[in-house]
């Protein structure tokens, strides 16, 4: 579905995925995907990007978000900011993340939707479960980019 990171640098919405290191299932642990939103939603209020969905899979995460600096420095706020952080304060000592990442640029709202409910819907295909905690389903994030959005035209 996404294609290899192939080195964005403006603005934009996109489709993300990144893995942890040898696919290892660091989110299992409730601590460290705790420690892992608590760090996206912090550069989201730091206006670092718009986040419109996510989901923290066991082994990778996935994330439908407008960077308002560049693709590479919102993800590098994410996962440094997370790696930093769970090496101080949870006292990790391995490797975390993957060097690369996967990236789609979202064209328009149907792409918005698809990549939108592939998010939602990620949990439940793996039999993670219905209410899968670490996602953006209960959470109130930022609207679809208006560039998106339908036009309506009246008759």
């Amino acid at each position: 579905m996404a294609a290899p990171h192939r080195g964005n640098t403006g603005s934009g919405t996109y489709f993300i995925t990144a893995s942890t290191f040898q696919r290892n299932r660091l989110f299992q642990s409730e601590r460290m995907a705790k420690l892992f939103i608590e760090v996206l939603l912090h550069y989201r209020s730091k206006k670092s990007y718009l986040l419109h969905e996510f989901v923290l899979m066991p082994d990778l995460f996935h994330l439908l978000l407008t960077s308002l600096l560049s693709l590479e420095r919102s993800l590098q706020l994410i996962k440094g900011g997370f790696s930093y952080r769970v090496k101080k304060e949870l006292s990790f000592a391995g490797e975390i993340w993957e060097k690369s990442f996967y990236d789609r640029r979202v064209r328009d709202m149907q792409e918005y939707s698809r990549f939108r409910e592939y998010i939602l819907q990620n949990p439940i295909r793996a039999g993670l479960a219905k209410e899968y905690p670490y996602s953006s389903v209960k959470l109130r994030l930022d609207d679809v980019p208006q560039r998106l959005k339908p036009l309506h035209l009246s008759a």
